[in-house]
């Protein structure tokens, strides 16, 4: 087996890239990684350098890792930085470090596209010592799915979780796919808890905002550049700058068949907020959200209710909604636990992370306990609320 590394996805056709990842989860196909790279997304000059690790033998390519080396810890959501501070106090420079990930997308699935399990195993095996070769502080993989994670348990890494909320679409008791509406799934739901979700439906619908979800390769070039702009409105309102450009939603948003799928909110003619998704396999993920100002329970609306609406027409099973958000729970999504993977080149670093990871995986699962037991849905004899996920 030999390793190389690509400074930009597109050295590879979409052909050969695809080829090893599945189709059913949009993150690790060729064009979202290269329309990041594309357009002004992720390069060097902004702390996220490419570095995907290919490996081969004289079959051809068995695998792939999409990478990065980072000079920063920024757009990755799985939170290190008291880890770079314990380096620096110890005089040992945490950055650049590298990373299997993808950028800004804190949504579990495949890291390593491979042509079979050994491949995908001799692969986890390297990366930590391609890091270390490299000079580099440490190896992190993130949002890692349970093959990815078996990989990199067995390359000898510690684990660390935290706490999602996902919904999904519970099977009827007549055998068909899921909820048959809206109405059937808040029904499940205990009476003060429903009330309040059609409450804040309601008020939404009272205050004259109309809704229609559309793929992105049905928006005009103006209707996307009014997308843009809510979405970093957002980010305007927190002080930052938004991590996707206009180039990347203009070329990716708008390719034939792409997965994006826009939740648009109207007032008459105005676009008032957006939700940016996109649907793979059974899935739905919700990822941007932006609005031109506040609604009351708008944004309930927009990125949960009328998300959860789609999957049930679609026939969907799951709605990935994104990172973090207690509020969810009481919307009817169940606590998840997500799983990423470290090593670090400093033995005295990596041993106290490691002994701090172990002590967080226990308080995690206390966590996700804590908040089964708050979830809206009714109890049934024998069962917890997260047997709602079928």
């Amino acid at each position: 087996m030999r390793v190389r590394h690509l400074e930009r996805a597109s050295a590879l056709s979409a052909d050969i890239w695809d080829a090893l990842f599945p189709a059913s989860y949009p993150f690790t196909r060729h064009a979202f990684v290269v329309a990041l790279e594309e357009h002004g997304c992720v390069g060097p000059e902004i702390g996220w350098s490419p570095c995907h690790t290919v490996l081969s033998d004289d079959e051809g390519i068995a695998a792939i890792a999409p990478m990065y080396a980072k000079g920063h810890s920024y757009g990755e959501f799985v939170f290190d930085f008291a880890w770079a501070d314990a380096s620096r106090r110890i005089g040992r420079p945490y950055y650049p470090k590298l990373i299997n990930a993808i950028p800004f997308t804190p949504c579990s699935g495949p890291r390593l596209g491979a042509r079979d399990d050994a491949a995908r195993r001799q692969l986890a095996a390297r990366l930590p010592s391609v890091a270390k070769a490299s000079g580099l502080s440490g190896f992190h993989a993130l949002f890692l799915d349970e093959a990815d994670f078996a990989a990199y348990r067995d390359a000898g890494m510690v684990e660390r979780n935290d706490v999602q909320f996902h919904w999904y679409n519970a099977p009827a008791a007549d055998g068909r796919a899921g909820y048959a509406d809206f109405t059937a799934f808040v029904a499940t739901f205990t009476s003060d808890k429903r009330k309040k979700i059609l409450r804040e439906r309601r008020r939404v619908a009272e205050a004259g905002i109309r809704f229609e979800v559309r793929p992105g390769d049905a928006l005009s070039e103006a209707e996307w550049h009014r997308v843009y702009a809510l979405y970093a409105n957002t980010y305007a309102e927190r002080g930052q700058a938004p991590y996707l450009t206009t180039e990347f939603f203009l070329d990716y948003g708008r390719q034939p068949n792409t997965p994006v799928r826009l939740v648009l909110a109207w007032e008459g003619t105005t676009m008032v907020a957006v939700a940016i998704t996109l649907e793979g396999g059974d899935t739905l993920y919700g990822r941007h959200w932006g609005a031109a100002d506040h609604y009351h329970s708008l944004h309930f609306e927009t990125c949960y209710y009328q998300g959860i609406d789609y999957c049930i027409a679609r026939g969907l099973r799951h709605f990935d909604a994104g990172a973090q958000g207690e509020h969810k729970l009481s919307r009817g999504f169940v606590p998840t636990i997500t799983r990423s993977m470290h090593w670090l080149a400093e033995p005295r670093l990596f041993e106290a992370v490691a002994d701090h990871l172990e002590r967080e995986r226990e308080y995690v699962g206390q966590r996700e306990a804590l908040l089964d037991e708050h979830s809206p849905y009714k109890r049934v004899a024998g069962t917890t609320p997260a047997a709602n996920d079928g």
